[in-house]
């Protein structure tokens, strides 16, 4: 169960992040869901550490572990947009 949560809330986590980055019209419903995994990945070994609390990784769905794997996925998207286009967005 807390697979299908991770997916979902992950999913919506990449589609906030994406429109954020005004780069929903180019990618579909997967790559959110795998944006959003990976901000959170990405945000929990990186930000969480330093300001404490759980990652949403670990099944802890809370205010500030959403706020912090958003911005994860913002800046994996702001990467992403880098290296595609040479030029942050």
């Amino acid at each position: 169960m807390g697979f299908i949560v991770l997916l979902i809330v992950g999913g919506l986590i990449g589609w906030v992040a994406s429109m954020i980055m005004r780069t929903d019209g180019q990618q579909g419903i997967f790559l959110n869901i795998v944006v959003g995994i990976v901000g959170a990945m990405l945000a929990g070994f990186l930000i969480t550490p330093l300001i404490g609390g759980a990652p949403i990784t670990s099944g802890v769905i809370s205010i500030q572990s959403v706020v912090v794997s958003l911005l994860g996925a913002v800046v994996l998207l702001a990467i992403i947009n880098f290296f595609r286009r040479g030029a942050l967005r």
